[in-house]
């Protein structure tokens, strides 16, 4: 079963309130950047940026980064077998910025622990915000979203699917319950 939380529309105002819920906090987006945390992500920091440049009549740097190296739940054994790293590139110098980390969907926070561990290893930022399209609860980490599109209860028997037009060619966000082996 399938349950439609979010279409196109829906993630559109979401990303113009987190647009202007940023540059509120922030009094503007001086000294502020936004990375995407890979795959996702990075489209939604993409689509903020481009909403953040209409509203305040300046463009906002973006940047990506990847986690792969960063994961928990990488054994040694799989570190050692190259895992595929799609690499991080952010052309700016992060130290003593905003940083906005941008996903679709928060969960347990292992993933947005990673990331902040990659950006870690870059510089150090003067203060690291999150905005997450989702928060689906469970978290297992001590980590709080500043920016959210839309918090949807669940249940750990499913699943929460965000699509994007850049990878998906429809943006939706939907709960599917996972299927069992």
């Amino acid at each position: 079963m399938t349950k439609g939380i979010l279409d196109e529309q829906a993630i559109r105002r979401a990303l113009t309130r987190i647009a202007h819920e940023i540059i509120e906090r922030n009094k503007g987006i001086k000294d502020c950047l936004l990375v995407g945390i890979k795959t996702r992500g990075i489209y939604l920091a993409q689509r903020l940026a481009e909403r953040i440049e209409q509203i305040e009549g300046e463009k906002i740097d973006v940047g990506e980064v990847d986690i792969t190296l960063y994961r928990d739940d990488l054994t040694l054994k799989t570190k050692t077998e190259d895992p595929e790293i799609k690499g991080t590139d952010i052309t700016v110098d992060i130290t003593n910025k905003t940083v906005i980390l941008v996903d679709d969907v928060l969960y347990t926070g292992r993933t947005v622990r990673a990331a902040l561990d990659a950006l870690i290893d870059l510089g150090r930022p003067s203060q690291i915000q999150l905005a997450v399209l989702i928060d689906r609860g469970h978290r297992e980490l001590p980590i709080r979203p500043d920016f959210v599109g839309k918090n949807v209860p669940t249940s750990k028997q499913e699943i929460v699917e965000a699509k994007l037009k850049e990878i998906d060619e429809i943006d939706e966000v939907v709960i599917k319950q996972k299927t069992s082996l």
